[in-house]
């Protein structure tokens, strides 16, 4: 009998117990509130009872990190950044703490005060209005910590674009884009793995790589509140990261940072406001720099002095760096030989065209019409020419098509094209215009309907020193896992034309005339004392429209010259005064007098070791 009633006593205390339990969870509940959102449904239980009464910032987007062909970080470097959370109402702290720390950072008391008091959600804190999280000195985290300041601490943070290194349009930036999120990851956003507002790539690489890089979650820096976001007491700041080895993704890229810093040095030395260079490692269409001017705001998109778009990509009327293409068509159709004799008098009468030397050449043959440029010989030359030929042998040098690398079908079975903005530029703009002799006359000088990128234009050079093979100017070599592990290999690629190639007889020939504009042409004095021997063509487009009286001066050649080459580059300075002497040759100069100099500097380590 006492035994049983021992049992049934437990079983009455075991209920009781669940009853006081649950109104004890009832009772928590309504004093928290509901909560300001709800984690997904995939989410862990532990991390949707933090995301229930918590202020979160997002300290690392988990996007994948870019580095250069040595490794170094490109994007994404780590900051030791100061944090601040609201407060829901309560104290920071004293006055005394708010203008020590404020001393510490550079600031007065009253801005860090006004800057705390404003927050409505946590914050980085970004000196002098910078847009990237300032990086912290090791004496101004101690005075986060000394000030013992009410939500606010020092957090490692990464800067996607870091301070102190230029924006690159190759690598682009990441916006907000609901639609264009919506269209292209409606099952993730069904399934609560993203919201409408994360970022997404807006150009560059960030956007062709988008759905590869994306990552697996943040890092957030989080803060358990109350319902009335006022922080719980004594329990500080956490930081929540996913656990999985594998992410972020490494983006190696075939960029040499050192090397586009110096070339947009150059560029910035030389004045120029609107332009592009392309420096290409002619053994396999490496792109090395790639420099747009104006400069990209990655985080102020279309802000004044600035351009998203990259100017690398763009097609731009060539002038004269097209009479490689005409020699080309003309050597290679058999229209005509490097000794052939044309006259020039200054002017091509019959479709009103004037050779840019006042009174004319004279007679010369068809080698030094290309040496000296001469409008009236090539404009001769392209009116006799089939413009098939002429059509045909640039797309057999890669020109009025994409040739950036591609896959149909990537890792991921999708098509990946990895330079997405690529132009393809023209020759002609209908087959109707190509039969207009007039038309064709301006088109053999790259005047006319012609376009072509600075890419393009790089690429021509290394196409012609592969012997009429042209390659895919590639941008990435490899993606790898977090830990390291192999995700994906880019290797080199070539665009052979449908139509062939060129004899390697014509390359050779236009190669040797593209030398002779350097010892006894239009460059001889702007590159005659380079430190390298040089080849190459200058190029100036007349532009039509309201920039009737500007010019655009370009230079395409390689370096060395002479033994083993070295460096295809392209050189565009845009909108220049009509008369102004071709400044894109000397910048060409410049350029390959830098990389010369990095490749001793380079060689003299090596032997060092």
């Amino acid at each position: 009998m006492s035994n049983r009633f021992a049992y049934r006593a437990f079983q009455m205390l075991l209920i009781l117990v669940c009853l006081f339990a649950i109104a004890a969870l009832r009772l928590a509940w309504v004093q928290l509130g509901s909560g300001r959102g709800r984690a997904e449904p995939s989410a862990s239980i532990a991390r949707q009872a933090v995301l229930e009464h918590s202020d979160e910032l997002v300290i690392d987007t988990g996007r994948g990190r870019f580095l250069d062909r040595n490794g170094y970080l490109l994007t994404d470097r780590t900051v030791n950044g100061l944090v601040a959370f609201p407060t829901g109402g309560m104290p920071r702290g004293s006055e005394a703490s708010i203008n020590q720390l404020a001393a510490a950072l550079g600031t007065t008391g009253e801005s860090l005060s006004n800057w705390l008091d404003s927050l409505k959600e946590p914050a980085m804190w970004r000196a002098h209005k910078s847009p990237v999280a300032a990086n912290l000195t090791d004496k101004q985290a101690s005075a986060v910590a000394s000030a013992g300041l009410n939500g606010v601490f020092a957090l490692p943070y990464r800067n996607r674009y870091p301070d102190g290194s230029e924006p690159l349009h190759a690598i682009g930036y990441v916006s907000q884009h609901p639609e264009r999120l919506s269209r292209l990851y409606a099952s993730q956003l069904a399934r609560n793995q993203i919201k409408e507002t994360d970022g997404i790539g807006g150009s560059g690489l960030e956007k062709s790589l988008d759905r590869l890089i994306r990552g697996i979650g943040p890092t957030e820096a989080v803060r358990l509140t109350d319902a009335q976001r006022r922080p719980l007491s004594g329990l500080g700041v956490r930081l929540t990261t996913p656990d999985n080895a594998h992410f972020p993704l490494q983006v190696h890229t075939t960029l040499d940072h050192g090397m586009q810093e110096a070339v947009a040095a150059l560029m910035e030395k030389a004045g120029v406001k609107q332009g592009a260079a392309v420096v290409l490692d002619v053994r396999q269409a490496d792109i090395l720099t790639m420099v747009s001017l104006p400069k990209l705001n990655p985080y102020r998109i279309g802000a004044e002095g600035t351009d998203e778009r990259n100017h690398a990509l763009t097609a731009f009327p060539p002038g004269s760096v097209f009479k490689t293409v005409t020699l080309a068509a003309a050597l290679d159709s058999g229209t005509a030989k490097l000794d052939d004799l044309f006259r020039c008098d200054g002017e091509f009468d019959r479709y009103g065209l004037k050779c840019w030397l006042q009174g004319g050449h004279g007679v010369l043959t068809l080698a030094e019409a290309y040496a000296q440029s001469c409008n009236v010989a090539f404009a001769m030359l392209a009116e006799h020419l089939d413009p098939a030929w002429l059509q045909i042998t640039a797309d057999r040098l890669g020109l009025g098509r994409q040739i950036g690398w591609n896959s149909e079908a990537f890792k991921d079975g999708k098509p990946l094209r990895l330079l997405g903005e690529e132009e393809s530029g023209k020759i002609f703009s209908s087959r109707k215009a190509a039969e207009d002799g007039g038309v064709r006359t301006g088109t053999g000088i790259g005047q006319r309907d012609v376009r072509l990128t600075p890419l393009q234009a790089a690429n021509l050079v290394v196409t012609l020193l592969h012997g009429g093979k042209v390659a895919s100017p590639r941008i990435v070599s490899e993606i790898r896992y977090g830990d390291g592990a192999l995700f994906a290999a880019l290797p080199p690629q070539s665009a052979p034309s449908s139509y062939g190639a060129i004899r390697p007889e014509t390359a050779a020939a236009v190669l040797k005339q593209m030398r002779a504009v350097v010892t006894d042409g239009t460059a001889e004095s702007a590159l005659g004392n380079a430190k390298w021997p040089l080849a190459g063509k200058s190029g100036t487009a007349e532009l039509a429209g309201k920039l009737k009286a500007r010019n655009d001066h370009w230079f395409i050649g390689y370096g060395p010259a002479e033994g083993t080459p070295r460096y295809a580059v392209a050189v565009l300075i845009e909108n220049q005064p009509a008369g102004l002497r071709n400044r894109a040759s000397a910048l060409f100069g410049d350029i390959m007098d830098s990389l010369r100099d990095r490749d001793e500097q380079a060689e003299a380590r090596t032997e060092r070791r």
